[in-house]
């Protein structure tokens, strides 16, 4: 091999995004700022459900209000 060969790290010339700081959201949640049942995928918001009129069972909706409320 020649001296005056350099290797490059072809990584460098991407710009990838940050790793996230905290967890990546998946599933169902309840957001308490806006009285909504919130769904994400991979930490982004895919579908929302107003608390008020939810056509779910009401055992589940206190649930996820307790154990999945952000």
């Amino acid at each position: 091999m020649s001296e005056d060969m350099e290797q490059l790290d072809l990584l460098d010339l991407f710009d990838f995004p940050a790793e996230p700081t905290g967890p990546v959201l998946n599933g169902m949640y309840y957001e308490r700022s806006t009285d909504m049942f919130v769904s994400f995928v991979l930490g982004r918001r895919h579908y929302e459900e107003p608390a008020k009129g939810c056509p779910h069972l009401k055992e589940w909706q206190e649930r996820i209000k307790r154990e999945r409320s952000i």
